[in-house]
């Protein structure tokens, strides 16, 4: 029968779930983990190492792992893999552990480490060594290379592969005792060396390091290898739905080999998650390797880890980033078992779309150039200040009005004004007309000039009658008198001096470093450019009413025409520091065409 649309299977709003959630419900139905319809017994982990700072790359991850805990009224651990004690230190545990605080991932329990571990991981590795299913290599790390083979070539077994389980488990003590010294032995597991699985090669699980840890000083003298210690570590945790990204997919049968292995002739078995692998986060413009990321923080091409330039979390949250953005961010990448590039706009117009409906708005200019009303004393005193009423959010009818001053001189920027514009440019010349917005209608009838032709001053005339940047009233012919233009300004004798930087894309190209192998060639020159002469309205000093009740307590805003920005962690009341966030829009492709 023809599929006809009144056969059509009834549409629904449900959305479709991702491949983990159909796993894990799939789990919960048969009672993989407990009782079947159990959805409590999910348990999920965020496992980094804290060799750096986490990078937006990481929030996906994050989201994932605590999104599915959260869903199912689960559990979620966060657990440092301090395994390696020459990169790691406890300032990047602390900014780790801040990062997900901010991001809203709450985890459950105490922060769990691996280094809690390290005594019972070092039992199991003498299990297997008493298996005959590991063995202690003295072979170099050049031979040991040597011998692991190619994809094509299997592999050639070392000489210590027959080495009597004795003499292995005393050497694996000695070792642990710090009597060798570094890089002179490993232990290694014995699996297969004609695997067409390189990862099966007969690994090394632990390698002499004698160097002290940033929480067992110098207990130890060994220290385990990533795909031994990762399934140990989910196995004590009882972690059921062990999440990562897809390059650990190829590792996954040495995850399950190593469990197993314990598990050989055991009474009780351990636990054994179950490792599933979805598609990291890739984006243009960017460039998340912890390595490159590290040179451009010592190479001072950025002034640290929190740079607004950079990628990682906390560069986003000291640029104005909100936890929802990037969340919302997440949600559209969405979770897939494909790797591919998200363009870098597609983050930055998760942050357009939160702050125009939350950042109240303000009026800024960053590069001043005084307007001077000549006939504001017509009639009058010319000192008289008037107050304007000014729409805070235009998304937001409950916040209100503000009342801003205006007054004989105001302070609007250069690139508004063009002594000989152009047929397009709808914004001030001379005897043009624009309307100042919530202020009044001006007309340029004069302006000067320093000696080298720079505008120094504005002169106009403004029209009493369109108070409040209101239509004018028709002439008495009937006549309607029409502005193109409407400018923003703020009042000269009631602002702030401060200091504003325009960050942009750390690169300029879409994949940094492929034309010359260099990602510092492909550096932005113009990635941050700082006015210290804005001008910026009084009320931006103290918070006000208008403003959100932002959970991390940074203070954002929409500064009017110009773009999203945020007060900098170094701003003080006296001086004043403000970070763009965002422009108003992208204009950025329009640019780099």
């Amino acid at each position: 029968m023809s599929n006809t649309p009144t056969e059509r299977a009834p549409e629904t709003d449900k959305p479709q779930r991702h491949f983990i959630q159909q796993i894990v419900d799939s789990d919960i139905e048969s009672g993989k983990w407990g009782s079947p319809g159990d959805r409590s017994v999910v348990k999920t982990r965020f496992p980094p190492e804290p060799n750096g700072y986490l990078h937006i790359g990481h929030a996906k991850a994050i989201h994932i792992s605590y999104g599915i805990a959260q869903e199912f009224g689960g559990t979620f651990n966060l657990r440092f893999d301090d395994t390696n004690p020459v990169k790691e230190e406890t300032h990047y545990v602390e900014s780790i552990a801040g990062d997900l605080e901010w991001l809203g991932a709450k985890w459950d329990g105490e922060i769990k480490y691996a280094s809690d571990y390290f005594d019972r991981m070092y039992e199991w590795a003498m299990e297997l060594i008493e298996k005959d299913l590991a063995y202690v290599d003295e072979s170099t790390p050049e031979e040991i290379r040597s011998m692991r083979g190619s994809v094509e070539v299997p592999g050639t077994p070392s000489p210590y592969r027959v080495r009597p389980i004795e003499e292995s488990k005393a050497q694996f003590a000695r070792m642990k005792n710090g009597e060798f010294p570094d890089g002179s032995m490993v232990l290694r597991a014995k699996i297969d060396m004609a695997s067409p699985n390189m990862n099966l090669r007969d690994p090394v699980m632990y390698r002499v390091l004698n160097a002290p840890h940033h929480r067992t000083g110098s207990t130890w003298h060994i220290y385990p290898m990533y795909d031994w210690a990762h399934g140990l570590e989910d196995s004590i945790e009882g972690i059921t739905h062990s999440l990562c990204s897809l390059e650990f997919e190829d590792h996954r049968p040495l995850y399950d080999w190593f469990i197993n292995a314990i598990n050989t002739e055991r009474d009780e078995p351990i636990h054994h998650p179950q490792q599933i692998e979805f598609a990291r986060l890739a984006m243009s413009y960017t460039n998340m390797s912890k390595r490159y990321m590290r040179e451009l923080v010592e190479g001072d091409h950025v002034s640290g880890w929190d740079d607004p330039r950079m990628i990682t979390i906390a560069g986003h949250r000291r640029r104005g980033y909100t936890p929802k953005a990037i969340k919302d961010f997440v949600s559209i990448v969405g979770v897939t078992k494909f790797n591919a590039v998200m363009d870098v706009s597609r983050l930055e117009g998760a942050i357009r779309d939160d702050l125009n409906k939350r950042a109240p708005r303000r009026m800024a200019v960053l590069d001043p150039i005084k307007l001077v009303i000549t006939n504001w004393g017509d009639g009058g005193d010319e000192s008289r200040v008037e107050m304007m009423d000014v729409i805070n959010n235009p998304e937001d009818d409950s916040a209100g009005k503000r009342s801003v001053k205006f007054g004989k001189e105001l302070w609007i920027e250069r690139e508004d004004f063009m002594i000989d514009p152009p047929k397009k440019f709808f914004r001030l010349g001379p005897d043009r007309e624009v309307r100042l917005r919530c202020g009044y209608w001006v007309r340029c009838h004069d302006y000067e000039t320093d000696s080298d032709g720079n505008v120094t001053t504005i002169h106009c005339t403004y029209d009493p009658e369109t108070k409040g940047g209101n239509n004018p009233p028709p002439d008495e012919e009937g006549k309607v008198r029409k502005v193109k233009g409407t400018l923003h300004w703020v009042y000269a004798g009631d602002c702030v001096n401060a200091e504003v930087r325009l960050f942009d894309r750390l690169y300029n190209a879409e994949k940094p470093g492929k034309a010359t192998g260099n990602h510092l060639d492909d550096l932005n020159p113009d990635s941050l450019v700082i006015n210290t002469n804005a001008k910026i309205e009084t009320s931006i000093l103290e918070r006000t009413p208008d403003e959100p009740d932002w959970v991390d307590g940074i203070r954002r805003f929409q500064f009017e025409r110009i773009g999203y920005f945020c007060v900098d962690r170094e701003s003080t009341i006296d001086a004043p520091v403000f970070n763009r966030t965002a422009t108003l829009k992208d204009s950025w492709s329009k640019q780099n065409r």
